[in-house]
């Protein structure tokens, strides 16, 4: 598949919650399609959807009605182990609470994903060292995550993201824990990693993050309610 291939091919795609109260669609027939090296922005108010979407994109959530296809798979006819293969060798998440381990050194929080994909421990080694060097940190593989700053931690958790070479790096309110300055650093390495040709898809609550992407998805009620192609 070229590097510009179609990834994700949601289809009217819906998600259904059974509540005690009664049942809460949380996304309503949604239709998108992600391509290679794009870098689409979701946003809209608190509780419209966009996180519930986001991790169906990432194959964590599955929906209730519709289809979704990941590079060409149907994603609900997998098993439980090929969706955890598919997940940890094609899609990296960001997450706004950056979700290191404590008791792990900068470098071995990047190594992890590794492990888990049996990469052998001297070649992990070098391309931890390797990510952290690429987001700036090098100087702070051996450092704990209460050694460091919030922008660093989110800088590991982004190479950490990286580290088995995913298609797709998903984001929820990446800048969210973080100040004006700090988030604007983040914001740029997140677009180096897409110019690099990992496609990117952030949710965000903040207008200058949204306004970097290609494509700015609004979303209100559980529905894509518009879209702006920059």
């Amino acid at each position: 598949m070229s590097a510009n291939g179609l990834i994700v091919d949601a289809r009217h795609v819906s998600r259904v919650f059974a509540m005690r109260a009664g049942p809460v669609t949380a996304v309503r027939d949604v239709t998108l399609q992600i391509h290679g090296g794009d870098h689409i922005a979701v946003r809209g108010p608190s509780g419209c959807g966009k996180s519930t979407l986001l991790h169906m994109l990432g194959c964590v959530e599955p929906q209730t009605s519709g289809s979704l296809l990941f590079d060409g798979q149907d994603v609900s006819q997998l098993s439980d182990a090929r969706r955890s293969l598919l997940r940890l060798k094609q899609i990296g998440f960001v997450f706004q609470r950056f979700f290191l381990l404590p008791m792990l050194t900068a470098r071995e929080n990047v190594e992890l994903p590794m492990s888990e994909a049996g990469v052998p421990k001297p070649a992990r080694q070098k391309r931890a060292v390797e990510l952290l060097e690429y987001v700036g940190l090098a100087a702070r593989a051996d450092h704990r995550p209460s050694q460091l700053s919030g922008g660093e931690m989110q800088r590991v958790a982004i190479a950490r993201a990286l580290a088995n070479g995913p298609r797709l790096l998903l984001a929820d309110e990446p800048t969210g824990e973080l100040d004006e300055a700090t988030g604007a650093q983040i914001a740029s390495l997140l677009d180096r990693v897409n110019q690099a040709g990992t496609a990117l898809v952030i949710v965000t609550h903040d207008p200058a993050l949204a306004d970097r992407a290609g494509r700015v998805l609004m979303m209100r009620d559980g529905q894509i309610e518009s879209e702006r192609v920059r």
